[in-house]
This record gives C-alpha cells, sequence and structure tokens, in this order.
C-alpha cells in the first residue's frame, strides 16, 4: 500500500505539468493573434502566477531548465550581433553611444524614482525600467539581486506602452502606419542553429564561469555568439525558433511561479507609478531622438524608431513599413541592447552597495591622534 502514494504523486505532477504547459501553449497563441510583443514569455509569466496563486503546490521545474534558457536567450541575442548591421552606424557611431548613454542615465533616473516606492528597492526599480533588453534583463534580475517578478511586470508594460503607442505616434506624428510584426528573418539549416547553440550555450557558460561574469549562464553564450557572428564564424545559423519560444516561456513560469498573494498585491500597488514612469522614459526618449536628428542630419522618423525603447520586432516592421532606414534602426537598437546587458551587472553591484552604506550608516569618527 505506501508505494501507491509516490506512484499518484508522480502521475498527479505529469499531469499537473501537461496541464501547465498546454495553458502556456493556449495563452501564448492568444496572445500572439492579438499581436502583443513577448507572447511566450508573457503567457509563461501568466500561468506560473496562476498556477502559485490557485493551487496549494505550484509546479517546481526541473532542476537545470532556468540555466538552459538562460542560454538559449543569450545565443539568441548574441547573433543579433553582426557586422554588417553595426556598420551601418558609419560616421554617426559618436552621436549614437552618447544618446544610448542618454538613455541608460534616463533609464537609471526612472529607476531611482521606482526605487523610493516602499515596495521596491534600488537594484529592483533600475532593473524595471531600464530600456532594452526586457527578456536579458529578466533573465538576469533574480541573479543580480532584483525582484525578478516586479522586474518582469514592468518591463513587459513598458514594451507594451511601446508598441501599442507605435502606430499612434507615427500615424500622428509622421503620417504613417506601423504595420505588423515582420516574419523572422531566414536562418542557415537546422542543424547549424543546433550546433551554433550546443557550442555557445556550453563553451559560452563555462567561459563566463571562467572569467567571474555575473550572470554566466546569460552573458557568457551572448558574448560568444555576438564573436563568432561579428566575425563570420556563425553563417547564417540562428537559434530555431521553437526553442527560443521554449525558452521564453521556461523564463516566464520560473518567474510566475514565484508569485504569492503578498508579492503580487506588491506588484499592484506598484504598477501606477511604474506606468508614469514608463510614459515619462518614452518621452525623454523622443527628446533623445529629436537631439540625435538634429546633431546628425538624419530624418526624425529614423531616429525616433532606433531610440524607441522597447519592442524591438514591432519597431523594425514600422521601419520597413513607413520607409525608414530599418538597417540604421536596428543597428541602433542592437548596440543599446548589449550596452544596457553589459552595465546591467555592474549597476547591479553599485546600487547594491550603495544601499547596503546607507543601512550602515556614516562611518564611526576616528579616533583622535596624539
Amino acid at each position: 500500500m505506501p508505494p501507491a502514494a509516490p506512484r499518484s504523486s508522480g502521475a498527479g505532477t505529469v499531469v499537473h505539468a501537461v496541464v501547465l504547459a498546454a495553458a502556456t501553449v493556449a495563452a501564448s497563441a492568444g496572445l500572439a493573434a492579438l499581436g502583443l510583443p513577448s507572447p511566450t514569455l508573457f503567457a509563461g509569466l501568466l500561468t506560473g502566477l496562476l498556477d502559485a496563486l490557485l493551487l496549494p503546490r505550484p509546479l517546481p521545474l526541473p532542476r537545470g531548465t532556468g540555466t538552459a534558457a538562460q542560454a538559449v536567450v543569450g545565443v539568441t541575442i548574441g547573433t543579433l550581433v553582426q557586422l554588417s548591421t553595426l556598420a551601418a552606424l558609419g560616421e554617426h557611431w559618436l552621436p549614437v553611444l552618447l544618446v544610448t548613454l542618454g538613455t541608460l542615465a534616463l533609464s537609471l533616473g526612472t529607476g531611482a524614482l521606482l526605487g523610493r516606492h516602499r515596495d521596491v528597492d534600488a537594484v529592483t526599480g533600475a532593473f524595471a525600467l531600464v530600456a532594452g533588453g526586457a527578456s536579458g534583463l529578466v533573465v538576469m534580475a533574480r541573479q543580480l539581486g532584483a525582484d525578478e517578478r516586479v522586474v518582469a511586470v514592468v518591463q513587459y508594460v513598458r514594451v507594451l506602452v511601446v508598441v501599442l503607442s507605435l502606430p499612434v505616434v507615427l500615424h500622428v506624428a509622421f503620417g504613417v502606419r506601423a504595420q505588423g510584426s515582420p516574419a523572422p528573418a531566414a536562418g542557415g539549416p537546422l542543424w547549424a542553429g543546433l550546433l551554433l547553440l550546443a557550442v555557445c550555450g556550453v563553451a559560452g557558460r563555462w567561459l563566463g564561469r571562467v572569467a567571474h561574469l555575473p550572470a554566466a549562464s546569460l552573458l557568457g553564450p551572448m558574448l560568444l555568439a555576438a564573436a563568432l557572428s561579428l566575425g563570420g564564424l556563425a553563417g547564417a545559423a540562428r537559434v530555431p525558433g521553437t526553442l527560443e519560444a521554449l525558452a521564453y516561456a521556461l523564463i516566464g513560469l520560473q518567474v510566475g511561479l514565484r508569485f504569492t498573494p503578498a508579492s503580487l498585491a506588491s506588484v499592484a500597488r506598484v504598477l501606477p507609478a511604474a506606468l508614469a514612469l514608463i510614459v515619462a522614459g518614452v518621452a525623454g526618449s523622443a527628446g533623445l531622438a529629436a537631439l540625435l536628428s538634429a546633431t546628425t542630419g538624419l530624418p526624425l522618423l529614423d531616429t525616433y524608431l532606433a531610440t524607441t525603447p522597447g519592442g524591438l520586432y514591432a519597431v523594425l516592421a514600422a521601419a520597413v513599413g513607413s520607409g525608414a532606414d530599418a538597417t540604421f534602426v536596428l543597428s541602433v537598437q542592437v548596440l543599446r541592447l548589449l550596452v544596457m546587458l553589459l552595465a546591467a551587472p555592474v549597476l547591479a553591484r553599485a546600487l547594491a552597495g550603495g544601499a547596503l552604506r546607507r543601512r550602515r550608516g556614516p562611518p564611526p569618527p576616528a579616533a583622535p591622534t596624539r
């Protein structure tokens, strides 16, 4: 009789996993049909959250799932970095770099304001409002001391605000209409994508750990994939779309399953302030776009799309549909993505150190010397 309970428990876990997977797939399809960004990531977050709140025992994900998903996301981001894309910056590389750093400063400013909220610490506030690389930031958040639940929700709201406002801004300010998400670029054969993922995922993580990189499971594969892509060694190889979607769904589930009623209430209290700061950040990015246009002579439409803080594929679709320079837009967006993800660990360390010093208070006065 005693062995019957484990068998029942194991069968229940399998059924639980199948139902959760089916719900995630259905939610992802529904969100994609609505044209919402990052459908698999948010579907995983939503179904994981409901599972954690409605059931007495949320489903535990298999060990190593998060690490594997992070490696897939890292390689996916790394393959966006191509020499031909970055070369499109041409003579404007310095103003673009300065505007990118300005975007980072703007993100830190709004993040610092959010960090004053009683439910948010300084590191979480900064990660939640960094403009660019939402999926990568969600992956790194917990490892770098931020509350990934707040980061995931606020980052998704930021991307959603940008994507939903983009057609309105383009129509009202520029007289054009944004189009739907473009079809993904054709990659190499399936075996090449799998080989690239295996090499960069394993070797990149190992190199990241040897180099003591923070969030080595993401940054190591990302940097190795970027190096291979820039060197022309990756060719047309890309991470298979199914594996990419699965990785985002697993990351969303991992975050969603950590929710509790108290943490959900905390996130809900944060959202009004976060939304106001997101709108301020979008307006600030538009100001940087005007500055970039004035200093380089580039069309304002190009610089606006290039500096829009989020929704990479929707922005590229808008660039193609509106006749903007899509290559320039992509190059600026990719540069900002790299800067934000590489700066995140440094910022987290600095913010955490500052918070620790404030908690400890000022050092005691030195003893008088005789």
